[in-house]
């Protein structure tokens, strides 16, 4: 993957401001890199929203236990470790609103744990 990087500099003179700009592209298309946390018994963000057939990466890390994620619907399921960012690739191929939840028991008030990931056309 090859990425062009350009940096602009624009001065304006008479009022002695000086703005900088920084494009990046590239050739093909990128993934989209998603933070989510996990903690007793939420995860933040709750709601999530992509676009169809744009790659993304979930990097999603635990504030205090062992945690699961599973998102059935796109055949995703890993364990969250404490102290760690654990990482999922993947590309949506239907649009939707689709649940995700946590699969390992952590406590009172696990079974609430859950989130949406919203994939639009």
């Amino acid at each position: 993957m090859r990425k062009t990087l350009m940096m602009a500099l624009v001065v304006y003179a008479a009022a002695g401001i000086a703005v900088c700009t920084v494009v990046v592209g590239s050739a093909s298309p990128t993934e989209k890199v998603v933070k989510l946390t996990a903690k007793k018994f939420e995860y933040s963000p709750s709601e999530i929203t992509v676009k169809k057939g744009e790659p993304i990466v979930l990097e999603i890390s635990s504030e205090d236990v062992r945690h699961g994620f599973n998102l059935p619907d796109f055949g995703i399921r890993l364990d969250v470790k404490p102290g760690a960012v654990n990482r999922v690739r993947f590309t949506p191929d239907k649009a939707g609103r689709f649940t995700f939840h946590c699969d390992v028991f952590c406590g009172d008030g696990h079974e609430d744990m859950d989130g949406t990931l919203n994939v639009t056309e």
